[in-house]
């Protein structure tokens, strides 16, 4: 069986490089090397080593990943033919994809890997830092940063910077969640007589300093509180200091029915900066929902029945199971499809017994004329309803005589007669696809502002709104809508 021994050229100089690596080094043939541009390889060349260097490969492809996918075959189509050897900077199991790719691939063609050592960049970058890994560190590949993976509390270090346009990705991701001008450290050929150590403004990251294979970045944790404040587990640790022993009185009292009332208040407040269309204050009600969401899970891990982290398991399973057509092997090419497949899913989700009525399931919670809207829709899907909207007209204006009947004889009846009206309405509503919760909500709204408007005039008036007829109050309301319609808006 043919075999692959890998060996790392470590972070430093020749003088650094283990005497049985050097000798193993020295006689090997065929040699391959992912790169020559390494403080040892300078030396060794000098010392008349023979070797291959993949480092044409790098120009031939715009992704790392294809270039680690090639140096793998070429190395395993090589071994085939007899042993060959490889030499990577640094340890081979340290931010080095290409020999992950042979340990995963050797052993399909009989082929054998050995890891023969070499120095890890890690220490000689800790102790040219002067850090402790102890106290929490995360090393990422610069080639593929993701935000996600981000854990600014820690010593972060960054390797495989290899060039300004890689310095250039790390620091646009960096600059998400940490302050343009954060200090930050760029690391090259640590450990080496080569070695430089040099500090900079996150925003000068990639400004005229030139970067090799032996580049690293290093992020020193974030101490300052306001700049974890856009962690996830920051908004966590304030939500249980609130409900703590030493907590804010109001939270610590609050519980899952006394908070209901103020997530329905959040709700519609973002639902009326979105109809603003106002980003500003879109931001600062999700976060006002978020923070419901937040007390509710906090609440429920106080009294041990589920945290966060159940909340957000359980809607991640969710959209998964309930996407096959992304998450999955399920095809699905229009909306329809998808509503479709949703519906499908979900029934089975609950299973054919549970909901024995069509119009099971619908929330006794849910605002009633959200409610309506739902129990007509599902009536709608089984085929009782109006083709088109005439009929549905009709039946307005027949609930509307039949709640004037009920008036003339001074029915008690009139409160399901005007019931009636309102559930004709919302169908109308369904059928030009108007959310008739939203429709109340914004007019309510417009009630608001305009009767605010007569209300400063009667202020500016000096006088009381009893000092004043409805024909001149009526005036005022008037003016209001006619404001509201011009260019200015003053009153919108």
């Amino acid at each position: 069986m043919s075999k692959i021994t890998i060996f790392g050229l470590g972070a430093g100089d020749l003088e650094q490089l283990p005497l049985g690596v050097y000798r193993a080094l020295k006689s090997a043939s065929p040699l391959y090397l992912r790169t020559k541009e390494h403080p040892v390889v300078m030396e060794l060349e000098k010392e008349g080593l023979e070797f291959t260097s993949f480092d044409p490969i790098y120009e031939k492809h715009e992704q790392f990943q294809e270039v680690y996918e090639e140096i793998s075959s070429i190395l395993l189509d090589a071994a085939l033919r007899g042993d060959v050897t490889y030499a990577v900077p640094g340890h081979p199991l340290v931010a080095e994809r290409t020999v992950q790719l042979l340990l995963e691939r050797a052993e399909d063609h009989g082929i054998t890997v050995e890891i023969g050592g070499g120095q890890s960049f890690l220490d000689a970058l800790f102790q040219s830092l002067k850090i402790d890994p102890i106290e929490g560190f995360q090393l990422l590949d610069g080639t593929s940063l993701k935000k996600a993976e981000l854990e600014v509390k820690h010593h972060m270090i960054i390797g495989q910077v290899y060039d300004q346009f890689v310095a250039s990705e790390v620091k646009l991701t960096l600059m998400e969640i940490l302050p343009y001008d954060y200090d930050v450290f760029i690391v090259m050929a640590a450990g080496s007589k080569e070695e430089q150590l040099r500090k900079v403004p996150l925003y000068e990251l990639d400004r005229d300093i030139e970067m090799n294979n032996l580049t690293s970045i290093y992020v020193p944790p974030v101490k300052e509180e306001t700049i974890l404040y856009k962690s996830f587990s920051k908004l966590r640790e304030i939500i249980a200091e609130l409900r703590g022993p030493n907590g804010c009185p109001w939270d610590k009292k609050q519980t899952h029915e006394s908070l209901k009332k103020y997530l329905i208040e959040e709700s519609y407040e973002l639902i009326e900066a979105i109809n603003e269309d106002d980003i500003d204050h879109m931001v600062e009600e999700l976060g006002d929902v978020l923070l419901q969401v937040m007390l509710h899970a906090q609440i429920g891990e106080d009294e041990g029945f589920f945290s966060i982290e159940d909340v957000v398991e359980g809607i991640s399973e969710k959209m998964v199971r309930r996407h096959p057509h992304v998450f999955g092997d399920i095809t699905a090419e229009t909306e329809e499809d998808v509503l479709r497949n949703w519906q499908d899913i979900k029934q089975e989700e609950k299973g054919q017994s549970e909901e024995k009525s069509i119009l099971g399931g619908i929330s006794k919670s849910l605002p009633n004329l959200m409610a309506a809207a739902e129990i007509q829709k599902k009536a709608a899907k089984v085929g009782f309803d109006w083709e088109e909207v005439g009929p549905a007209w009709e039946k307005v204006k027949e609930e509307l005589r039949e709640f004037e009947l009920e008036v003339e004889k001074g029915s008690k009846d009139i409160v399901k007669e005007f019931g009636d009206i309102l559930f004709a309405i919302v169908n109308i509503a369904r059928f030009y696809q108007i959310d008739a919760e939203e429709a109340l909500f914004l007019t309510n709204q417009k009630f608001k502002r305009r009767f605010a408007y007569v209300e400063k005039k009667v202020k500016e008036s000096g006088k009381d709104f009893a000092d004043f007829g409805l024909v001149q109050l009526d005036e005022f309301w008037e003016e209001a809508k006619r404001l509201e319609r011009s260019p200015d808006n003053e009153i919108r």
